[in-house]
Protein backbone atom coordinates (compact mmCIF):
# COMPACT_ATOMS: atom_id res chain seq x y z
CA UNK A 1 0.00 0.00 0.00
CA UNK A 2 2.93 2.56 0.44
CA UNK A 3 6.37 1.67 -0.82
CA UNK A 4 9.08 3.12 1.30
CA UNK A 5 13.14 3.76 0.44
CA UNK A 6 16.12 1.64 1.85
CA UNK A 7 17.03 4.50 4.13
CA UNK A 8 13.24 5.32 5.26
CA UNK A 9 13.10 1.31 6.70
CA UNK A 10 16.91 1.93 8.14
CA UNK A 11 15.47 4.76 10.13
CA UNK A 12 12.36 2.94 10.89
CA UNK A 13 14.35 0.07 11.99
CA UNK A 14 16.53 2.32 14.11
CA UNK A 15 14.02 3.97 15.92
CA UNK A 16 12.11 0.33 16.91
CA UNK A 17 15.32 -1.03 18.16
CA UNK A 18 15.91 2.24 20.13
CA UNK A 19 12.87 2.40 21.93
CA UNK A 20 13.41 -1.06 22.65
CA UNK A 21 16.77 -1.15 23.78
CA UNK A 22 16.97 1.84 25.16
CA UNK A 23 20.60 2.56 26.53
CA UNK A 24 21.51 -1.14 25.55
CA UNK A 25 22.54 0.32 22.34
CA UNK A 26 25.51 3.42 21.09
CA UNK A 27 23.26 5.82 19.09
CA UNK A 28 25.63 7.16 16.36
CA UNK A 29 25.01 10.30 14.28
CA UNK A 30 24.80 8.59 10.76
CA UNK A 31 21.18 7.16 12.00
CA UNK A 32 21.89 3.69 12.17
CA UNK A 33 22.62 1.11 15.31
CA UNK A 34 25.88 -0.17 15.96
CA UNK A 35 26.86 -3.01 18.23
CA UNK A 36 25.40 -2.91 21.61
CA UNK A 37 27.75 -2.01 24.23
CA UNK A 38 27.87 -3.32 27.99
CA UNK A 39 27.44 -1.13 30.49
CA UNK A 40 30.65 -1.69 33.55
CA UNK A 41 29.59 -1.22 37.20
CA UNK A 42 32.85 -0.68 39.87
CA UNK A 43 32.16 -3.55 42.60
CA UNK A 44 34.47 -2.51 45.54
CA UNK A 45 35.28 -5.38 47.73
CA UNK A 46 36.59 -4.84 51.11
CA UNK A 47 39.32 -6.72 52.56
CA UNK A 48 37.23 -8.07 55.59
CA UNK A 49 34.34 -9.15 52.92
CA UNK A 50 36.65 -11.47 51.50
CA UNK A 51 38.74 -12.62 55.19
CA UNK A 52 35.24 -12.13 57.71
CA UNK A 53 35.93 -12.14 61.47
CA UNK A 54 36.40 -15.31 63.06
CA UNK A 55 37.33 -17.01 66.40
CA UNK A 56 39.90 -19.50 67.22
CA UNK A 57 39.82 -21.52 70.24
CA UNK A 58 43.23 -22.93 72.47
CA UNK A 59 42.88 -25.72 74.95
CA UNK A 60 45.55 -27.08 76.99
CA UNK A 61 45.17 -29.26 80.11
CA UNK A 62 48.02 -31.07 81.66
CA UNK A 63 49.30 -32.35 85.16
CA UNK A 64 52.51 -32.50 87.21
CA UNK A 65 53.23 -34.31 90.42
CA UNK A 66 56.28 -34.05 92.85
CA UNK A 67 57.13 -36.10 95.58
CA UNK A 68 57.79 -34.45 98.87
CA UNK A 69 59.42 -35.56 101.98
CA UNK A 70 57.30 -34.66 104.90
CA UNK A 71 59.40 -32.95 107.77
CA UNK A 72 58.06 -32.12 111.63
CA UNK A 73 55.00 -30.04 110.27
CA UNK A 74 52.84 -31.94 107.65
CA UNK A 75 52.33 -31.15 104.41
CA UNK A 76 48.44 -30.98 104.81
CA UNK A 77 48.75 -28.20 107.43
CA UNK A 78 50.86 -26.61 105.26
CA UNK A 79 48.00 -27.02 102.43
CA UNK A 80 45.49 -26.10 104.71
CA UNK A 81 46.97 -22.47 105.49
CA UNK A 82 44.43 -19.68 104.94
CA UNK A 83 45.47 -18.01 101.66
CA UNK A 84 46.50 -14.48 103.94
CA UNK A 85 49.43 -16.39 104.71
CA UNK A 86 50.49 -17.86 101.05
CA UNK A 87 53.94 -16.90 100.04
CA UNK A 88 54.20 -15.23 96.40
CA UNK A 89 56.89 -17.48 95.98
CA UNK A 90 58.33 -15.68 93.81
CA UNK A 91 58.48 -11.55 93.93
CA UNK A 92 59.81 -10.91 90.70
CA UNK A 93 56.98 -12.58 88.85
CA UNK A 94 54.08 -12.27 91.69
CA UNK A 95 52.20 -9.75 93.63
CA UNK A 96 49.76 -9.57 95.97
CA UNK A 97 46.50 -7.65 95.61
CA UNK A 98 44.90 -8.48 98.60
CA UNK A 99 44.73 -11.75 100.70
CA UNK A 100 43.07 -13.77 98.18
CA UNK A 101 44.19 -12.40 95.01
CA UNK A 102 47.75 -12.23 92.99
CA UNK A 103 48.67 -10.91 89.92
CA UNK A 104 51.37 -13.04 87.94
CA UNK A 105 53.37 -12.31 85.08
CA UNK A 106 54.21 -14.71 82.67
CA UNK A 107 57.25 -15.06 80.71
CA UNK A 108 57.15 -13.98 77.35
CA UNK A 109 55.96 -16.49 74.73
CA UNK A 110 56.16 -16.64 71.37
CA UNK A 111 52.84 -16.67 68.62
CA UNK A 112 53.60 -16.86 65.74
CA UNK A 113 56.31 -13.56 64.57
CA UNK A 114 54.41 -11.79 68.03
CA UNK A 115 55.87 -12.09 71.54
CA UNK A 116 53.36 -11.84 74.10
CA UNK A 117 53.31 -11.55 77.65
CA UNK A 118 50.45 -12.33 79.88
CA UNK A 119 49.21 -10.72 82.95
CA UNK A 120 47.15 -13.09 84.84
CA UNK A 121 45.34 -12.07 88.11
CA UNK A 122 44.10 -15.23 89.66
CA UNK A 123 42.17 -16.06 93.11
CA UNK A 124 43.27 -18.40 95.63
CA UNK A 125 40.53 -20.70 97.10
CA UNK A 126 41.29 -22.94 100.21
CA UNK A 127 39.49 -26.77 99.64
CA UNK A 128 39.92 -29.75 101.11
CA UNK A 129 43.30 -31.70 100.50
CA UNK A 130 44.44 -28.20 98.85
CA UNK A 131 43.23 -25.40 97.31
CA UNK A 132 41.98 -24.08 93.64
CA UNK A 133 43.35 -21.14 91.66
CA UNK A 134 40.78 -19.23 89.63
CA UNK A 135 41.86 -16.68 87.02
CA UNK A 136 39.87 -13.59 87.10
CA UNK A 137 41.66 -11.51 84.47
CA UNK A 138 43.86 -11.70 81.48
CA UNK A 139 46.24 -8.64 79.72
CA UNK A 140 48.19 -9.05 77.13
CA UNK A 141 51.33 -6.40 76.88
CA UNK A 142 53.60 -6.82 73.93
CA UNK A 143 53.55 -4.69 70.74
CA UNK A 144 50.90 -2.50 70.12
CA UNK A 145 49.26 -5.26 67.63
CA UNK A 146 49.71 -7.39 70.45
CA UNK A 147 47.79 -5.36 73.16
CA UNK A 148 44.95 -4.29 70.90
CA UNK A 149 43.70 -7.75 71.21
CA UNK A 150 43.10 -7.05 74.90
CA UNK A 151 39.23 -6.36 74.13
CA UNK A 152 39.05 -9.19 71.50
CA UNK A 153 39.62 -12.08 73.28
CA UNK A 154 38.35 -14.27 76.46
CA UNK A 155 40.69 -16.52 78.83
CA UNK A 156 39.65 -18.84 81.92
CA UNK A 157 42.13 -20.90 84.07
CA UNK A 158 41.50 -23.30 87.19
CA UNK A 159 44.63 -25.00 89.14
CA UNK A 160 43.45 -27.53 91.24
CA UNK A 161 46.74 -27.68 94.08
CA UNK A 162 45.98 -30.92 96.10
CA UNK A 163 47.99 -34.07 98.34
CA UNK A 164 47.43 -37.07 98.65
CA UNK A 165 45.09 -37.51 101.63
CA UNK A 166 45.68 -41.66 101.60
CA UNK A 167 49.55 -40.96 102.06
CA UNK A 168 48.59 -38.40 105.56
CA UNK A 169 50.56 -40.83 107.77
CA UNK A 170 53.48 -41.30 105.22
CA UNK A 171 56.99 -39.80 105.60
CA UNK A 172 56.38 -39.13 101.85
CA UNK A 173 53.45 -37.37 100.12
CA UNK A 174 52.35 -36.46 96.59
CA UNK A 175 51.89 -32.94 95.49
CA UNK A 176 49.85 -32.97 92.47
CA UNK A 177 48.88 -29.46 90.40
CA UNK A 178 46.28 -30.09 87.56
CA UNK A 179 45.69 -27.09 85.24
CA UNK A 180 43.22 -26.02 81.85
CA UNK A 181 43.51 -23.46 79.96
CA UNK A 182 40.92 -22.34 77.59
CA UNK A 183 41.69 -19.37 75.36
CA UNK A 184 39.22 -17.90 72.87
CA UNK A 185 40.31 -14.83 70.48
CA UNK A 186 39.31 -13.31 66.91
CA UNK A 187 41.44 -13.56 64.99
CA UNK A 188 43.76 -10.69 63.91
CA UNK A 189 42.96 -9.31 59.99
CA UNK A 190 46.67 -10.37 59.72
CA UNK A 191 45.96 -13.85 60.03
CA UNK A 192 42.36 -14.65 58.46
CA UNK A 193 43.92 -15.68 55.45
CA UNK A 194 44.89 -19.00 57.62
CA UNK A 195 43.14 -21.44 58.29
CA UNK A 196 41.25 -21.29 62.10
CA UNK A 197 42.31 -25.19 62.09
CA UNK A 198 46.04 -23.92 61.70
CA UNK A 199 45.83 -21.21 64.39
CA UNK A 200 43.95 -22.92 67.25
CA UNK A 201 46.64 -26.23 66.73
CA UNK A 202 49.53 -23.63 66.68
CA UNK A 203 47.41 -22.05 70.16
CA UNK A 204 47.04 -25.03 71.50
CA UNK A 205 50.80 -26.33 71.22
CA UNK A 206 51.69 -22.97 72.92
CA UNK A 207 49.49 -23.09 75.75
CA UNK A 208 50.83 -27.16 76.42
CA UNK A 209 54.76 -25.83 76.11
CA UNK A 210 54.01 -22.82 78.49
CA UNK A 211 52.32 -25.69 81.09
CA UNK A 212 55.50 -28.05 80.42
CA UNK A 213 57.47 -25.21 81.16
CA UNK A 214 55.68 -23.44 84.70
CA UNK A 215 54.01 -26.33 86.02
CA UNK A 216 57.25 -28.06 87.58
CA UNK A 217 58.68 -24.50 88.49
CA UNK A 218 55.72 -24.23 90.64
CA UNK A 219 55.61 -27.49 91.97
CA UNK A 220 59.24 -26.76 93.01
CA UNK A 221 58.48 -23.36 94.52
CA UNK A 222 55.72 -25.22 96.54
CA UNK A 223 57.95 -28.02 98.00
CA UNK A 224 60.65 -25.04 98.39
CA UNK A 225 58.52 -23.00 100.44
CA UNK A 226 56.81 -25.77 102.23
CA UNK A 227 60.62 -26.89 103.21
CA UNK A 228 61.14 -23.56 104.58
CA UNK A 229 57.74 -23.25 106.41
CA UNK A 230 57.64 -26.83 107.92
CA UNK A 231 61.16 -25.68 109.41
CA UNK A 232 60.09 -23.16 111.53
CA UNK A 233 60.26 -20.19 109.36
CA UNK A 234 57.03 -18.06 109.14
CA UNK A 235 58.43 -14.81 107.70
CA UNK A 236 56.38 -16.34 103.80
CA UNK A 237 59.36 -14.35 102.48
CA UNK A 238 59.59 -15.42 98.21
CA UNK A 239 62.25 -17.64 97.19
CA UNK A 240 62.03 -17.29 93.63
CA UNK A 241 64.80 -15.50 91.94
CA UNK A 242 62.24 -14.73 88.50
CA UNK A 243 64.32 -17.44 86.48
CA UNK A 244 62.34 -20.63 84.90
Amino acid sequence: MFSSSPLQIDQMAFRSSSIGLGCGLAHFPSGRARLPFIRRHAVTVSASAVFPASKARFIARRSESATVQQLQRPLSEYMALPASQYSVLDAQRIERVDDNTFRCYVYRIKFFSFEVCPVLVVRVEVEPYGCCIRLLSCKLEGSPLVESQNDKFSASMVNKVSYNSSLQNSQTQQLTTDTTIEVTIEVPFLFRAIPVETIESTGAQVLDQLLRVMLPRFLNQLVKDYKSWASGDNSRRALGTGEI
